[in-house]
């Protein structure tokens, strides 16, 4: 199995955040399987055409959210994410409710400020 990660360098989306949202989708899928292994930064890096400065802001961000462990000098795997980064976005989404509500805003008004949200951050 590859990890097939492509960077469109003419995106106006960061490079990290273009790895970092890939191997998200991919672990989150299942097409990388809990317990893959994943390159080293500096082998990403070189293989990506990429800073490992880069690779390594993608790899932290994405185990702050629970999709990826390290485990020292072992590597970086794939972690069980699903139930963690389930207890995340619910924990957002509990903090947004009380602050909407907080602010006075309507169900609705809440509700269509997080669609403009999704929208902005998927695209669409």
């Amino acid at each position: 199995m590859t990890l097939r990660i492509t960077v469109d360098t003419d995106s106006p989306t960061a490079p990290y955040e273009q790895l970092r949202a890939q191997i998200s989708e991919r672990a989150r899928s299942g097409a990388l399987p809990v317990g893959y292994k994943l390159p080293t930064v500096r082998g990403l890096a070189e293989e990506l055409g990429l800073a490992a400065n880069t690779v390594a802001k993608a790899y932290k961000s994405l185990e702050a959210d629970g999709v990826i462990e390290t485990r020292g000098r072992n590597g970086t795997f794939v972690a069980a994410a699903g139930d963690a980064a389930s207890r995340l976005a619910a924990t957002a989404a509990a903090a947004y409710a009380g602050e909407a509500r907080r602010l006075g805003l309507s169900r609705e008004e809440a509700t269509a400020a997080v669609l403009d949200a999704l929208r902005a951050a998927y695209g669409g």
